[in-house]
């Protein structure tokens, strides 16, 4: 599934092309996607001018002059195509303008687009609960603290709870775990200040970096662009099981199942 940084670097690479344009065609090519397209949708995009691009979580969001804003999720396989040199039967939504023409592709289905008031964003129910942003000033040691205090869960599921921060995966747990020397199975209530204070530049720097790097390169996943990202190749433990473990302290990386998913760690320098 595209993750937070693969969500994000497609953002950015629509707003190149997007940004600022007024949007002159909208179809709705195949509308079997995990949720019909919204109704008035077409009426309310044809004619908009964009006025800025933006992400909440693993959703992007398109927001145009008319206080309306289009959110779509990529679902397993979504991605956008830009200019495609032919139709493509994945291909759900059309959007064009002047200069440019958009694709949203989703082989698989599971991805959705929703229209909502620019004004209610924040109530939209996908959002209402969600915790802060990673990459944002509220995620703190003090925000960790208090959504964890007194919670026996493991700090990986807690981790990958929307309600604690918004947007975290897999991938990225595993990784910012690892970074920070925490033991995946520890109970919330158990990983102190100390670690805490580890792990909020770790979940950052594990982002950042895959949004430097483009995303992963994980099964489906392009950039509209249509490269892939390679921060794939710079895990330190996901996917990594059996190996030595990087930090070269006699460890080897296990992976254990959290939740129905895989976790990958070091027992060694994860406490």
């Amino acid at each position: 599934m595209p993750e937070l940084p693969e969500v994000e670097t497609t953002v950015r690479g629509l707003a190149r092309f997007l940004d600022g344009q007024r949007i002159e065609r909208v179809v709705l090519a195949r509308p079997d996607m995990r949720f019909p397209f919204p109704t008035g949708l077409v009426q309310a995009l044809t004619g908009a001018r964009v006025s800025g691009l933006g992400r909440r979580a693993k959703y992007g969001l398109v927001h145009t002059d008319r206080d309306t804003t289009m959110i779509f999720h990529l679902g397993m396989s979504g991605r956008w195509r830009i200019d495609p040199e032919s139709a493509d039967r994945h291909d759900h939504l059309l959007i064009e303008t002047a200069a440019n023409r958009f694709a949203l592709n989703d082989p698989r289905r599971f991805g959705y687009v929703a229209l909502v008031d620019t004004p209610l964003l924040d109530a939209w129910p996908a959002f209402a609960a969600m915790g802060p942003e990673p990459l944002g000033e509220a995620l703190s040691v003090d925000h960790l603290r208090r959504a964890i205090r007194g919670r026996r869960q493991a700090i990986k599921l807690l981790l990958l709870d929307q309600h604690v921060v918004a947007g975290l995966g897999n991938i990225y747990v595993c990784e910012a775990l690892f970074r920070a020397r925490i033991h995946p199975r520890k109970h919330g209530d158990k990983v102190y200040r100390p670690a805490l204070a580890r792990l909020v530049p770790a979940i950052r720097e594990v982002l950042l970096q895959s949004i430097e790097d483009g995303g992963s390169t994980l099964r489906d996943y392009a950039r509209p662009d249509g490269e892939l990202g390679y921060f794939a190749t710079r895990f330190q433990v996901y996917g990594r099981e059996g190996q030595a473990c990087l930090r070269d302290d006699g460890g080897t990386v296990r992976r254990i199942v959290q939740g129905g998913r895989s976790t990958w760690f070091c027992p060694v320098c994860q406490k």
